[in-house]
C-alpha cells in the first residue's frame, strides 16, 4: 500500500511514480500508476492520478473528489468534448452561482459522482437551495491510497476517502475505490457512503457517466435490462419512442432530453446496459446491483461538437429532480447514524464487432419474453 494524500498524516508525496520496472511482477504487461500536478490557468493545483495497466488508461481526479476526467483503450475514449476545457480547481467554482447551476463551470467528466447530502436539478428544499448535483465532486480528498496486488490476478486499486461536512446538516464519508487487473478492458467502481452523524440522514448518489465520439454518433443505440421508462418533461415525452437511438451533432443549439428508467434484474440481481456505435463494431457493457442502485437515467444532450454532444448513462438512488421532488415519491433513501451503504458498478469497454455482438445477444436473451412500459406523460411535480 502506497499513501499519496493524508489529511491524517499531513502527507502528499507530490509527483510520484511506481511502475513494471520498479516493482516486478510476473507479468508481461507493461503498467504503471503516476501521480502528477497540473498547472496554468484555473487548474493551477489540480492534482491528478494517472493508471495504465498494460490495456487501459485512466485518469481519476482526486482533488474534484475522486471523479475520474477520462479512460482510454487504443482508439476508444470515454469521456466527451465539453467546451471546459481545463480540469478547473474547485476552488474556482461557487455552487451557488446562477441559481444553483455553479457545477457547470466546472463540468468535464467522464465519471461525476453527484451527491450524497443531495443530488439532481437545483431548487429549493426546506428553505435552502440545493445546488446541482451536491457537492461531492468538488471536495478534494483528504486521504488517497494505492494498492497493487503481487500475486495473481494482479490488480491495481485507487483508493479515496471524501469528507462531505456540513455542521448541522450532514456528516458522510465516501470511500471511493476504482480497480483494475493487468491487461483486462473491465474496471470496477466499488463505493461505500458512511453517515458518520449519530442521526438519520437522507442521501442521493447519482453516477454520471458521460460518453460521446466514438461511442456517441447518429445511429448509436442503447441497449438495457429495463423495467419501466419515464420522460423527465414534456419535450422528452415527445421523443420517447427514439430514447434508445441517439442522432447527429446538432448544427444548432438543441435542448436536452432526459428519460428516467426502472431497470429489471436478472436472477442475481443485477441490472446489465450496454452503448453501441453505429457499426456495432465499439461500445461500453456495465452491470451493478439493482438493489444498491434501484433507478437510472439517461441524458441526452445533441447539441453541436463545440458545445458539447454528450450523453449521460447514470446509474443511481433516484431520479434528477430536485430533493423535494424526489422525497415525495419515495426515491430519497436514509442512512441511520452509523450506517453504510456499498455502490459497485463493473465497466466494460467493448472494442471488437464480436464483443459488442456477444452483449447485445445476452441483454436480448435476459429481456426475451419481457415488456417494457413506456409512461407518456411525464410525472406530475408535487411542488405545484
Amino acid at each position: 500500500m502506497y499513501d499519496l494524500i493524508s489529511v491524517k498524516k499531513n502527507l502528499n508525496v507530490g509527483d510520484w511514480e511506481i511502475n513494471s520496472k520498479t516493482l516486478a511482477l510476473d507479468t508481461p504487461h507493461d503498467w504503471y500508476v503516476k501521480k502528477y500536478t497540473l498547472h496554468g490557468g484555473m487548474q493551477e493545483g489540480v492534482e491528478i492520478i494517472e493508471v495504465y495497466n498494460g490495456k487501459l488508461t485512466m485518469k481519476l481526479i482526486p482533488t474534484r473528489g475522486m471523479n475520474v476526467l477520462s479512460v482510454e483503450s487504443d482508439d476508444l475514449f470515454l469521456g466527451w468534448q465539453s467546451p471546459v476545457k481545463q480540469v478547473v480547481h474547485p476552488k474556482h467554482i461557487d455552487l451557488n452561482e446562477n441559481g444553483g447551476l455553479g457545477w457547470l463551470y466546472g463540468f468535464n467528466e467522464w465519471m461525476a459522482r453527484c451527491g450524497i447530502e443531495f443530488a439532481g436539478h437545483p431548487g429549493v428544499d426546506d428553505g435552502r437551495l440545493l445546488t446541482v448535483h451536491g457537492r461531492v465532486g468538488q471536495i478534494p480528498a483528504s486521504e488517497v491510497r494505492v494498492e497493487i496486488s503481487t500475486s495473481a490476478p494482479y490488480r491495481i486499486s485507487i483508493i479515496g476517502e471524501v469528507e462531505e461536512v456540513h455542521f448541522k446538516f450532514c456528516n458522510f464519508l465516501l470511500n471511493a475505490k476504482v480497480s483494475m487487473e493487468l491487461g483486462s478492458n473491465t474496471f470496477n467502481f466499488d463505493d461505500t457512503i458512511t453517515n458518520k452523524a449519530t442521526d438519520e440522514k437522507e442521501f442521493m448518489i447519482i453516477y454520471h457517466a458521460n460518453f460521446s465520439n466514438p461511442i456517441l454518433e447518429d445511429g448509436a443505440k442503447l441497449h438495457g435490462t429495463i423495467e419501466k421508462i419515464m420522460p423527465f418533461d414534456q419535450a422528452a415525452a415527445d421523443a420517447i419512442d427514439a430514447w434508445h437511438q441517439y442522432g447527429p451533432p446538432a448544427k444548432e443549439v438543441a435542448g436536452e432530453l432526459v428519460y428516467c428508467m426502472t431497470p429489471r434484474a436478472d436472477d442475481q440481481g443485477n441490472a446489465h446496459f450496454m452503448m453501441e456505435n453505429k457499426a456495432g463494431n465499439k461500445g461500453i457493457a456495465f452491470s451493478y446491483a439493482k438493489k444498491q442502485l434501484p433507478y437510472f437515467a439517461q441524458w441526452k444532450n445533441p447539441d453541436s461538437l463545440t458545445n458539447g454532444y454528450v450523453t449521460g448513462l447514470e446509474p443511481s438512488t433516484g431520479f434528477p429532480h430536485n430533493r423535494a421532488w424526489e422525497r415525495h415519491y419515495n426515491r430519497v433513501p436514509k442512512l441511520k447514524g452509523g450506517q453504510s451503504r456499498r455502490f459497485q458498478i463493473s465497466y466494460s469497454i467493448l472494442s471488437t464487432q464480436s464483443d459488442v455482438n456477444k452483449t447485445r445477444t445476452q441483454i436480448e436473451t435476459l429481456n426475451k419474453g419481457k415488456t417494457i412500459t413506456i409512461e407518456r406523460t411525464p410525472e406530475t411535480d408535487p411542488r405545484t
